[in-house]
Parts: C-alpha cells; sequence; structure tokens
C-alpha cells in the first residue's frame, strides 16, 4: 500500500462515505488533472465524467483559469467583507445580476451550496415575520428532494440515507409528492404536469403558514437525475403568486449550463424569488456560492440601525476575491467560447449513444437526458419498473469496474450519469459512454445473467 494511501486511511474521513469501504477499494490519490482526465500517483488515469462532483464546467487546469488566479494573487486574496469589498465581487455581482432571471437583482455571497439554502430559507422566514405575516413558519418541499446537509438545508431534503436519523432536529417540512416522469401514473406521452395536482393541493390547504416552496428546477439530482416538465414550474411559478408564497430555485447542481440552458428555470422562463447557486459558479476550482434575490426581499431588511431589521448572517470567505475572479473568467470562457450552443450539441451526441448502447440491455430500464446531464437507471425488471435491493449495491459495484478501465462514475443507487466537464471531446465521450457500457455487460456477466433482451 503506497504511504499517502496510508496516511489518507489513518487520519481522513471522508465526505458520504462508509469508511470501511476504503479498506477494499483504496482512495485513489490524485497528483494532477488536466481537460477531463485526472491522474493518480501511479499514473493511471481516469475521465472525470462527473465533473468532481459536478463542479467543473471547463475542465481540470484550465490555462485561462489558471491565468486568472496568478493575476488575482498578486493583488488580493481575500479581505473582509463586512464593510469592505473587492473589485472581482463587485464585477462577479454586476455579471450575475444582467444573466439571471429578470425578477433577481440582489445578490449575497457565502461560500457553499448549503449555506446558500439556508440563507434562502432564513431570508424567506425572516422577510415574512418583518412584514407581519407570523404565521408563514414552514417550508414546502418534494418528496426525493435534496439540497444539502446543514440542518435547515437538510429539513428540506427527503432522501432517508442523509437525513432520518437527524428528524428530531429539523424542521417542520411540508412535504408534497413530486414528479417522477420514468414511473409517471398519468399520461406521459401528453404531459401538461397532471402531478401538480399534489403541489396545488398542498398549497390551497396550507397557503397561511407557508413561507415558501424550494424546488431543484427540472432535475432533481440526488434523486437519480429524475428530469420533469418545465410546466411543473410554470404552475408553481403562477400558485406562489397567487398565494403570496416566495419560491426558492435551487440552481446549485444545474445551474451554468448543466440543463442546456444558462439556468435550468430558463427552460420555463420564470423568475424565483431567491435563486440558490453554487458548483460550476467557480468551475470546480474555489469553494463559493450566492443567493440572488429580490429589491423587494432586499427592501424589507434595509432601515436605519435602531429598526433592528438587518440580515445578520456572515461567512468567512463570503465574496472572496480569488474565487469571484475564478467566476467571472468562468463567464467570460462560457460567452466567448460559446459554451451554451456547444453544450447542447454535445448533450445530443452524448444521449444518443447511450440510447444506442442500451437498447437491446435488458437490465437498462430508462435512458433520460437534458442538455449535458445523461442518466441510465439499472432495473431488475422492465416492465415492472422494479429496482435492485439497495444491499445489493448495483451501481457501486459497476463503479469499481468502470474504475479499472479508466472512468469516474459515481452512481446514486441504481442510477449512472454522465456530467462531464464542457470541453470534452466527441472521442472522450465515446470512450466515456462505451466503457460505461461495458462495465454494466461485465458487471451483470459475472453473475451470470443474460445481459440482452
Amino acid at each position: 500500500m503506497n504511504s499517502y494511501v496510508k496516511k489518507d486511511l489513518k487520519y481522513i474521513w471522508h465526505p458520504c462515505a462508509q469508511m470501511k469501504d476504503y479498506e477494499e477499494l483504496n482512495p485513489i490519490v490524485i497528483e494532477k488533472g488536466e481537460g477531463v482526465w485526472l491522474y493518480d500517483i501511479n499514473g493511471n488515469k481516469y475521465l472525470d465524467c462527473i465533473s468532481s462532483w459536478w463542479t467543473n464546467t471547463l475542465g481540470h487546469s484550465n490555462k485561462r483559469i489558471n491565468e486568472a488566479i496568478k493575476k488575482q494573487l498578486d493583488n488580493i486574496e481575500h479581505v473582509i467583507f463586512a464593510n469592505f469589498s473587492n473589485k472581482p465581487a463587485i464585477e462577479l455581482a454586476e455579471k450575475l445580476v444582467k444573466i439571471t432571471p429578470n425578477k433577481l437583482s440582489k445578490v449575497f455571497f457565502s461560500d457553499n451550496g448549503s449555506s446558500a439554502v439556508e440563507i434562502s430559507l432564513k431570508m424567506s422566514f425572516h422577510y415574512n415575520m418583518q412584514i407581519g405575516n407570523v404565521k408563514k413558519r414552514k417550508f414546502v418541499a418534494l418528496s426525493d428532494a435534496y439540497h444539502g446537509e446543514t440542518l435547515g438545508a437538510l429539513s428540506v431534503c427527503d432522501i432517508d440515507e442523509f437525513n432520518m436519523v437527524y428528524k428530531p432536529l429539523l424542521l417542520d417540512t411540508i412535504r408534497v409528492e413530486g414528479p417522477d416522469c420514468y414511473r409517471c401514473r398519468y399520461n406521459r406521452d401528453s404531459c401538461n404536469a397532471e402531478c401538480f395536482e399534489h403541489m396545488e393541493r398542498c398549497i390551497m390547504e396550507n397557503n397561511e403558514e407557508i413561507s415558501a416552496v424550494i424546488v431543484e428546477p427540472m432535475v432533481q439530482g440526488a434523486a437519480g437525475m429524475k428530469i420533469y416538465s418545465q410546466i411543473y414550474l410554470k404552475k408553481l411559478r403562477e400558485i406562489c403568486d397567487k398565494y403570496d408564497i416566495h419560491l426558492i430555485l435551487d440552481e446549485i447542481a444545474v445551474g451554468f449550463g448543466r440543463t442546456g440552458e444558462m439556468f435550468a428555470c430558463n427552460h420555463a422562463k420564470i423568475s424565483p424569488d431567491f435563486m440558490c447557486l453554487s458548483k460550476g459558479i467557480s468551475a470546480g476550482y474555489m469553494p463559493m456560492s450566492v443567493v440572488m434575490t429580490t429589491n423587494e426581499v432586499y427592501d424589507c431588511f434595509y432601515g436605519d440601525y435602531k429598526e433592528r431589521k438587518s440580515f445578520l448572517h456572515s461567512h468567512t470567505y463570503s465574496g472572496n476575491a480569488m474565487a469571484c475572479a475564478i467566476a467571472l473568467e468562468n463567464l467570460k470562457i462560457f460567452e466567448e467560447d460559446n459554451i451554451i450552443e456547444k453544450n447542447r450539441e454535445k448533450g445530443k451526441l452524448i444521449k444518443k449513444l447511450t440510447l444506442e448502447k442500451a437498447k437491446d440491455l435488458k437490465f437498462v430500464g430508462e435512458v433520460r437526458s437534458i442538455g449535458m446531464i445523461t442518466a441510465i437507471e439499472i432495473v431488475k425488471d422492465k416492465d415492472t419498473k422494479e429496482g435492485y435491493p439497495w444491499h445489493m449495491r448495483v451501481g457501486y459495484e459497476i463503479y469499481k469496474i468502470a474504475l479499472n478501465k479508466g472512468l469516474v462514475l459515481r452512481p446514486i443507487g441504481n442510477v449512472l450519469y454522465f456530467i462531464p466537464p464542457y470541453i470534452i471531446n466527441e472521442e472522450e465521450i465515446e470512450f466515456m459512454v462505451n466503457t460505461c457500457f461495458e462495465s454494466i455487460k461485465e458487471y451483470f456477466q459475472r453473475k451470470l445473467f443474460d445481459v440482452y433482451n
């Protein structure tokens, strides 16, 4: 065992993992990255088809972003963001207001996605308390939602692996059955988001006590890349307006081009009251998040000090100059290299190749895709859509096989997915898709199952 691996196992407690697994599959120590590729200390290379937890937009060690970092280093790395500011933060805030939906005019900086969700929940609640809506104390969230792992964010999640043990500590959240297009109980071929009836009923019955509804627009990521109709979002915006309820859109995973639009809510042409952004904002380089909100919300907290209206929430690295400089260069590259249009074409190719590989495999229930997100759901029975039990760890076993073939998949249960950096080329796309399906077939052949229909 390599000395770095030994020290890792001795000292580090990794996130989102059972550390006992690491005794069988040791941590892979990465020495460098270039483009879509990661290189470990043993000379092996891996295609990072999940963008290192959905963050990397423009590839590892991007030359332009590296230069932006070096330039900013010669000026200021970080300065307190209370009573002070910095040029990159100011320029980034201006840029974000220009490119986000039209109601969003103020930028509140933080340093990670969970914190952004916490901020939006607190702002919504605090706003209602200040205008006298004292009954509006609850939040509505979808089944299978994921919004982060701090206590407030975890309260609006609905994935038992993350929040079951903490339920006694969590906020009282109203849970609504969310859209599930693969297992749709309505007429999927002529979808008018009939599944919205669950949300509509909930809001009609509870609107007086609802401060905000929070959703992941278009794609519920940790639920298994569950993609749903933009009609659902349009209906949600309309009913929130009708009953004076805030709409919080968690664009942390789906913003900055992942769905084929700069922001997922652009598919529905709606503007939220709060938008949470992180991950792709800083191109996978540094921790950063923002909450975008409206002048109406901002003005509610504006007043003389003696009025005690201030929103007293802060993070040490809010408005970090380095992270803001990275984000600015990231957005410049988006514009100058026409990234969104290129994403749409690359996304079509990934989907096409995936569908071709999946069409005759009896264990692939569905391929679903939007923009640069493509997901493959492995099922036990195509007709009933029954999945494999969690304890079989089918996705994890396929992941281990793929690693030996030079591919980083990080499955969600029985769902494998591609969310590669946007600079991936056609040859790399073919390698990614082919290797994934080779790994799926190898797993089932090892289990002595027939692979084909």
